[in-house]
């Protein structure tokens, strides 16, 4: 597995005892740019060139992470890697725990999965479940070679068996803080900010 070193973040939960509750980016539109660079290069070299890659984005901003990791593919290799979108909210183990929220659409290219090497990609890995039901999607869809996983931020607290094979950023919190990226695509902005937890009546793991 692939795992990129990460500079110590100072908590949130200090922050917030410092009078100070704001989030804190910790990655701004450079430092995205450089980790998605790096994990393109290091998908070229475990796959030996990207030939049978198919990055596949996890609803939402794992979609527009996967469509710029195959633009820097192509860029490097001068030829297009497929890629697409999958919607893993009716494969939740906590759909009945969330609120209601609309349906994603999962997109693959006409060549499908079959037999293809599939890298999984989503902004932060946490508890490892949206993996999970990421995985569980998949297999409805059919067979791969194999599956591979690829995230921006890693930022621990594992409830499952699950490591990334390619990571954008380590980043150690505490289950009192929250780690929210932000896509210029989907937000306007470029950014991964660590702020405390918010209280709300249901939660869930990512």
């Amino acid at each position: 597995m692939v795992n990129a070193a990460s500079r110590p973040e100072r908590p949130a939960a200090a922050r917030v005892a410092d009078g100070d509750p704001r989030p804190k980016a910790v990655l701004e539109g450079p430092d995205i740019r450089r980790a998605l660079t790096r994990i393109a290069h290091e998908i070229l070299e475990r796959t030996k060139g990207g030939h049978d890659v198919l990055l596949l984005g996890i609803q939402t901003r794992g979609v527009t992470l996967a469509e710029r990791l195959a633009a820097g593919l192509r860029e490097v290799e001068g030829r297009p890697v497929p890629w697409g979108s999958l919607d893993v909210t009716m494969y939740r183990d906590d759909l009945r725990m969330r609120p209601a929220r609309a349906l994603g659409r999962t997109e693959l290219p006409p060549e499908g999965v079959d037999d293809r090497v599939v890298v999984l990609v989503d902004d932060v890995l946490f508890s490892g479940r949206t993996v999970r039901a990421a995985l569980d999607a998949l297999n409805d869809l059919g067979r791969p070679r194999a599956v591979q996983l690829a995230v921006l931020v890693d930022r621990g607290h594992r409830q499952l068996p699950i490591r990334a094979d390619y990571v954008g950023k380590n980043l150690p919190t505490s289950m009192r803080e929250t780690v929210k990226v932000l896509l210029d695509e989907n937000d306007g902005r470029d950014a991964v900010l660590l702020g405390p937890t918010l209280p709300t009546p249901t939660g869930g793991a990512e």
